[in-house]
């Protein structure tokens, strides 16, 4: 097959999602940028996220973002004809369809046991806050794990809350992988299955594959809190003479050796290194020496402005970057279409146009998708129902 008539990888895959928040959504967000058909089921007028900031022109860019690439239809399941149109969507026939993936709170007439009657080969991918089933998200997971208690400066008292939600990020991309797993299993067996994970269990085997919580256990020293050091090795953030902050790291022996070619101070990093009596060659001595190795470091990033550095850097190899604001993230010439064929100039009807992203997946032997817009809600409503038989009901 040619380049130009080659597919989307998971072009014939269909899924039904109904879900809110996001990571149930980003999970159809990377299926639907692979290429499978993802219908997203929302209440007439919007889910509980229909509306979640940031906001523009009255449109949740939260929620235009996690559902690029889907179609979007509104029905209201708390009747009895809008819970059989869902069941008809999810149980309709077809080898690469029979698949749910949600997060909201199962009834008896979504469940598992009840769908799976309509379609025995039905795969439901379930994500709950925690694995009894209890409510729980991102924030309140991170809250229980410890994570905040070695975020932020260090002597500060108290938990510290990061921005990113890591764990709805990963349980979504694992959801996926779930997807993709169970319907590997029903192509070689015929069976379909419920698949269960929640974001607590996600953050704990996370934490636990880090070597946190065997830390935890094993150390008798809890971990502490050291601000914007990297722990266990060299990183820290430098001001430049024109009042730039960069990020400096020496992870590897050769990253550590092209820091002192770099900065001309070989001769101070072996002296300092001799009177500390580390080997500077070892990641946990250059996290023993970082305060004193930061200190020359600092002194040399501080006499120069940040172009300066960073063509030194550079030429020799350091391992750095600048800090940037997403404002100005998205004012470089990287964050183009020109420059990343993830990234695609998109038209949305209320918001206007921006930059979205794809799949940071490339296949060489797929077609790679364009990002493409959200749908409005419940825009495709009339067209599925037609094409599943539902708009005579």
């Amino acid at each position: 097959m040619n380049a130009g008539a080659r597919k989307p990888i998971l072009s014939g895959l269909r899924v039904v999602e109904l879900s809110a928040f996001v990571a149930a959504p980003l999970c159809g967000v990377t299926l639907a940028a692979l290429g499978a058909d993802v219908v997203r089921v929302d209440p007439p007028g919007g889910g509980i996220d229909i509306g979640r900031w940031p906001v523009v022109n009255g449109q949740s860019l939260y929620w235009a973002g996690l559902n690029q690439g889907k179609r979007s239809v509104a029905i209201d399941t708390r009747s009895v004809a809008g819970q059989a149109r869902v069941t008809k969507l999810i149980t309709a026939p077809g080898d690469g369809a029979g698949i749910v993936v949600t997060n909201l709170p199962i009834a008896s007439w979504n469940s598992y046991e009840t769908l799976a009657k309509q379609r025995p080969d039905l795969i439901m991918v379930l994500i709950t806050g925690k694995r009894s089933g209890a409510s729980a998200v991102d924030y309140t997971v991170n809250a229980e794990l410890g994570f905040p208690f070695v975020t932020g400066p260090e002597g500060h008292y108290g938990p510290v809350n990061h921005v990113l939600p890591a764990w709805d990020a990963l349980t979504g991309y694992l959801s996926a992988m779930a997807v993709l797993a169970a319907e590997r299993h029903r192509r070689l067996t015929g069976e379909g299955q419920l698949v269960e994970l929640s974001l607590a269990d996600v953050a704990i085997a996370v934490a636990g594959h880090l070597g946190f919580l065997a830390e935890a256990e094993l150390v008798a020293q809890p971990r502490g809190r050291f601000g914007n050091y990297l722990y266990g090795t060299l990183g820290r953030d430098f001001l430049t003479r024109d009042h730039k902050y960069l990020i400096v790291l020496a992870l590897t022996p050769r990253q550590w050796t092209s820091l002192g070619e770099a900065t001309g101070q070989t001769r101070r990093f072996a002296e300092l290194e001799a009177n500390l009596r580390l080997d500077f060659r070892k990641e946990g001595d250059r996290w023993s020496g970082r305060r004193e190795i930061s200190e020359l470091l600092g002194s040399w990033i501080a006499d120069r402005d940040l172009a300066n550095v960073g063509r030194t850097f550079d030429e020799k190899g350091v391992l750095w970057a600048p800090y940037r604001t997403f404002k100005e993230l998205v004012a470089t010439d990287e964050f183009s279409s020109a420059a990343n064929q993830m990234l695609s100039e998109l038209e949305h009807p209320v918001v206007g146009r921006y930059t979205a992203t794809g799949s940071p997946l490339r296949f060489g032997a797929a077609a790679n998708l364009p990002a493409s817009t959200a749908p409005l809600l419940g825009q495709d409503t009339a067209d599925v129902f037609r094409e599943f038989g539902l708009d005579d009901e």
